[in-house]
């Protein structure tokens, strides 16, 4: 059956082609009575946006797997706008996890220490540093791909974008949760695969997003984790405790 369409579908506007990147001035066309068809690309010949007609199970499925015609879909041709919440809930879980590390790791064994359990200081400073971490992650993509590519990032609107796709695919941080409610002898090695599957996707966003080739994004997340480390390490020089 047919999913649910993205609203203002019908309407005249800027979207993508999903598999050759080109640009339509529709989705589909309506006939009323329920007849829709969709449009075909003016460049590959091919439908403009199949996944119009899919259930978002299978689109989110296609996303996990990191499709560039997923990726596409959902940034260029639906009306999505919860990269800001799923920012800060993606930063709330990675604090809770550093949070109960630190509470895992300390030596008090005293039952009647609730003050160790009850701060809420160390929660928000680990939430502090997930976002100091991330924000400065994101600052070194932006540098390394402005230096690399200023063609690509002329317009305000063009760095927007890249940090909406770039917010939107963090959300394998969400995995956090149940690698830590499912706590095992490997959970190391599940965060360590969470972390990897993240950054595949932050490639994939930025490769949609700017047109890319598959390189380009890999450099810059290279620089973008070391600016991020860079960062860190200066605070710690500085006397903080991050």
């Amino acid at each position: 059956g047919r999913g649910v369409l993205p609203r203002a579908m019908a309407a005249l506007g800027a979207y993508r082609c999903i598999e050759c990147n080109g640009e339509a001035t529709e989705l589909y066309r309506d006939y009323r009575r329920g007849v829709l068809r969709i449009s075909i690309c003016k460049s590959c010949q091919k439908p403009v946006d199949k996944y119009i007609e899919y259930d978002p199970v299978i689109i989110l499925i296609n996303a996990v797997l990191c499709k560039a015609q997923a990726y596409r879909h959902i940034l260029f041709n639906t009306k999505i706008n919860i990269h800001g919440k799923l920012c800060v809930f993606c930063l709330l879980c990675e604090a809770y996890l550093r949070w109960l590390q630190l509470q895992d790791s300390s030596q008090n064994t005293d039952p009647d220490d609730l003050i160790r359990y009850a701060k809420e200081w160390d929660f928000y400073r680990m939430f502090g540093i997930a976002s100091l971490e991330q924000t400065s992650f994101f600052i070194g993509i932006f540098i390394t791909l402005w230096w690399m590519t200023p063609e690509m990032l002329k317009r305000k609107s063009d760095f927007i974008l890249l940090l909406k796709a770039l917010l939107l695919s963090t959300y394998g941080k969400l995995l956090l949760i149940p690698a830590v409610i499912w706590e095992h002898d490997y959970t190391p090695l599940c965060l360590a695969f969470i972390k990897v599957f993240v950054l595949i996707s932050n490639s994939q966003a930025i490769r949609v997003t700017l047109n890319l080739n598959r390189i380009l994004p890999w450099f810059a997340i290279f620089f973008g984790l070391i600016f991020e480390n860079g960062v860190v390490c200066l605070f710690q020089k500085m006397g903080w405790d991050v």
